[in-house]
């Protein structure tokens, strides 16, 4: 895959459109979060948080993005994915201010809970603030599913997986800067906060290009306007000449929840969306815990393991995936990907060092394979119509998978200690043997 080659004809309108600024986007959203990974354990600890608000505290993006999500993806189809994009940007940075607001808050105790299931915690009101701030990123958090539908507009299916893979790289090379970012800063004089303003600037630069650089594709909008002429006026919008119709389903003409789970093979992709996003989710919240309990990492080691990773994700969904995907289908490199994935999470069970860097590459060639590759064979499945109405009900899935899968890391972790890596990787082996049906949904669409 040549990272550079970054025009994709738009296939509806012949038009060239430029990749460069929808990765940059990309990689700036990712680096705005992942810059959080390495000291946001750290810090709940620091307020009066434990495992199970730790948890708690990563699931609170989810959680509203749950709702945000799917409200957002059908606004994209009608007022097109650059406003939303860059509402859903706009959003994530005023989160990261309010965010910025908890670490100068006085650490007042609003509540104790000691309980068995639990543990001990107290929770304050620098945290309460950090819950709050989460929340607002995730209730206008959709730009991860609209920017998957608006390369899906501008690409051609045989360009799917290339370009997919090209979102991924940017995505991970995210993860590679923020947390070596989040361990440089952390250190200096100005502590937890230098991170925090660095994912202000970061959010601010990336509201700026999409103001600015990413151009509206003129995807088709629903058949209807839908929403009020306020709401309509709010975004700029205009009824295009490009008209398609979608799923009537009352007066707005936008596809419901039902209407959605009625295309075919649909359902069964968004169970799979739930099932990996769970396994994946469990462990986000697991590993922190696990490094700090027996690894005994500090947060600039924290920052080299998810360096690490990330590292390795790119030179997987770089040349490697771009070879892959010539030879083999969407859905060979889907069931491959999730047997990496799965048998990464079981070496991190032991705690032991080598081990639990090996599996960084296991979870490289399991995700960098899988994900891109998923990701294309579901825009296949939706089609042009309902890309953003399904890549938002997948979102939504992603997103209630990821409020258990934290949640339950956390608990697990409590009680299971490193076994709670093995639960993980029976779900994604779950989705493993699942993923054997994908090759007659690729039949279908090459029929």
């Amino acid at each position: 895959m040549e990272i550079g080659q970054e025009n994709s004809s738009d296939p509806q309108t012949g038009e060239s459109i430029s990749l460069l600024p929808l990765l940059s986007v990309n990689f700036i959203g990712t680096l705005g979060f992942s810059i959080v990974l390495p000291f946001l354990v750290f810090l709940v600890y620091r307020m009066g948080g434990n495992a199970f608000i730790y948890g708690l505290a990563s699931s609170m993006y989810s959680a509203f993005q749950l709702i945000g999500a799917p409200i957002l993806g059908r606004w994209s189809d009608i007022y097109g994915r650059k406003n939303i994009l860059f509402l859903s940007q706009l959003g994530t940075l005023l989160s990261w201010i309010i965010f910025l607001g908890a670490l100068f808050i006085p650490v007042v105790p609003l509540f104790k809970v000691d309980s068995n299931i639990l543990g001990s915690f107290t929770f304050t009101l620098p945290l309460a603030i950090i819950f709050f701030a989460r929340a607002f990123d995730g209730l206008t958090g959709g730009n991860i599913s609209v920017a998957n539908a608006y390369l899906a507009d501008i690409t051609a299916e045989k360009d799917r997986n290339r370009n997919f893979g090209k979102m991924s790289i940017s995505s991970n090379l995210g993860f590679i800067v923020g947390p070596a970012l989040a361990g440089i800063l952390s250190v200096t004089q100005y502590g937890y906060a230098a991170p925090v303003l660095g994912a202000i600037l970061i959010s601010l630069i990336g509201t700026l290009l999409i103001l600015f650089y990413i151009p509206e594709n003129k995807q088709c909008s629903l058949e209807e306007p839908a929403d009020s002429e306020n709401t309509r006026k709010f975004f700029g919008y205009e009824i295009k000449e490009c008209r398609t119709t979608m799923l009537e389903t009352g007066e707005t003409g936008k596809p419901a929840f039902r209407e959605v789970l009625k295309l075919p093979n649909i359902p069964y992709m968004l169970v799979l969306y739930f099932l990996i996003f769970l396994g994946f989710n469990i462990f986000y919240t697991a590993f922190p815990l696990h490094a700090i309990a027996v690894l005994k990492w500090d947060i600039v080691q924290m920052g080299i393991y998810f360096t690490v990773l990330s590292a390795l994700l790119i030179i997987v969904q770089g040349p490697v995936l771009s070879r892959a995907s010539k030879r083999y289908s969407d859905a060979s490199l889907i069931i491959f990907g999730s047997l990496m994935l799965g048998t990464n999470f079981l070496l991190l069970i032991p705690g032991n060092l080598f081990l639990t860097y090996l599996a960084t590459l296991f979870f490289a060639l399991g995700d960098g394979l899988m994900w891109p590759s998923f990701l294309s064979l579901l825009s296949k499945i939706a089609g042009r119509k309902y890309q953003g109405t399904v890549q938002g009900f997948a979102s939504s899935f992603g997103s209630l998978a990821s409020i258990t899968g934290l949640i339950l890391g956390g608990l697990l972790y409590e009680v299971l200690a490193g076994s709670a890596f093995l639960i993980a990787g029976l779900v994604i082996y779950a989705v493993f043997l699942l993923n054997f049906r994908l090759r007659l949904f690729e039949g279908e669409i090459n029929n």
